[in-house]
């Protein structure tokens, strides 16, 4: 019973004789200027074969640990620079549930904090070559829809997914982007993205031998051929990892329909409107600042197979080895990433109060 009562004291709040007692001072939040957020780690965080999370662990470096039995992974945090970084597990329910749970932790103080997931994605050769830096100003689900098997749809469609609360493949009017069925669309800060943008856009993207290798596939498309580059370009969100050209095709389609044609379909990913509806919630909340918001993804694979090959090929390859450009974009989205992090956590006099834009 003694321990038990020095286990409730120190709560701050405790019931003794059937009078309470009065809670002592609770700490005050610490305030965080840049969360960067990654979708996976392998192993450890650090020594080991990396995933998004070690890189900014060993060379930010965020060398604390903060427990975070509630999420999926440790916290690691910097003090001086005042960066907490976080792993959300991979897919759309791991990130938004990570992303809430981070944002009502009470230890934290996210008010004026600014956000950046950094992760890897297949991209769109048409848009990019692997190894490639995209800033998102939308991110679209490609989750939330109907859908017919291709051996179903009428001769005349192009796909068998169909928005919801239509009939037909792209019909019109487009829909609302939020309904009964989920948000389809999240639009970002266009000057923050745009502020990032430029800040990167002459970062040196690392090129190799293998870079060179897998773009060799791809000879019909000028932007593939070209060393890793730093670009604006969407998103599009889903759990399943897709692949081949009709399928991008689709995904071009899609993007292009639900942002009225002003968004341009350049890398497919898994997290991220699970990572911009949790803050969604959160910035209705007061807890966070939307406008803070952003969205680097970076090319470790091309979406459709290299000539001569089939989809199905370039299926069995990524299943059995490492995707083809796989270590080079984990450094990519630290390199770009870094940069911004960097800028506003230490710069925080000038970004504390007045969130960047890019001036056109």
């Amino acid at each position: 019973m003694k321990n038990r009562l020095g286990r409730l004291a120190v709560g701050g709040l405790y019931i003794l004789a059937g009078f309470a007692a009065v809670p002592r001072a609770a700490a005050q939040p610490i305030p965080i200027r840049v969360v960067v957020v990654t979708t996976f780690e392998l192993g450890q965080d650090t020594g080991d074969v990396p995933g998004e999370f070690q890189t900014w662990v060993e060379r930010y470096p965020l060398t604390g640990k903060l427990p975070f039995p509630q999420g999926y992974r440790t916290l690691r945090y910097n003090q001086a620079d005042q960066v907490l970084g976080i792993v959300t597990g991979v897919g759309k329910s791991h990130a938004a549930a990570s992303i809430m749970a981070l944002g009502m932790d009470p230890r934290f103080d996210l008010s004026r904090a600014y956000w950046i997931l950094a992760g890897i994605a297949g991209i769109n050769p048409a848009k990019g070559s692997v190894g490639s830096a995209a800033w998102a100003n939308y991110a679209v689900d490609g989750d939330l829809a109907y859908e017919i098997d291709g051996r179903e749809i009428p001769p005349n469609w192009s796909t068998g997914i169909v928005p919801n609360d239509r009939a037909t493949p792209y019909e019109q009017p487009v829909p609302t982007e939020q309904s009964i069925g989920g948000v389809q669309l999240y639009h970002l800060n266009d000057g923050l993205t745009g502020w990032a943008y430029h800040l990167t856009a002459d970062t040196h993207l690392p090129d190799d031998a293998t870079l060179k290798a897998v773009r060799a596939g791809y000879p019909t498309y000028p932007n593939a051929q070209k060393p890793p580059f730093v670009l604006q370009g969407d998103t599009l969100t889903a759990d399943r990892f897709w692949i081949g050209t009709k399928m991008t095709a689709w995904g071009e389609q899609w993007v292009d329909y639900w942002t009225k044609g002003k968004g341009t379909s350049v890398t497919s990913a898994e997290e991220d409107t699970g990572y911009l509806q949790a803050l969604t919630m959160l910035a209705q909340a007061k807890r966070v600042d939307f406008a803070r918001v952003m969205d680097l993804r970076t090319a470790s694979d091309y979406e459709l197979p290299p000539q001569g090959k089939t989809a199905a090929q370039l299926l069995a390859s990524e299943a059995h080895n490492e995707l083809s450009g796989y270590k080079e974009s984990l450094e990519s989205a630290y390199l770009v990433g870094r940069r911004v992090v960097k800028e506003l956590a230490q710069h925080w006099n000038r970004y504390a109060d007045r969130v960047p834009a890019f001036a056109k």
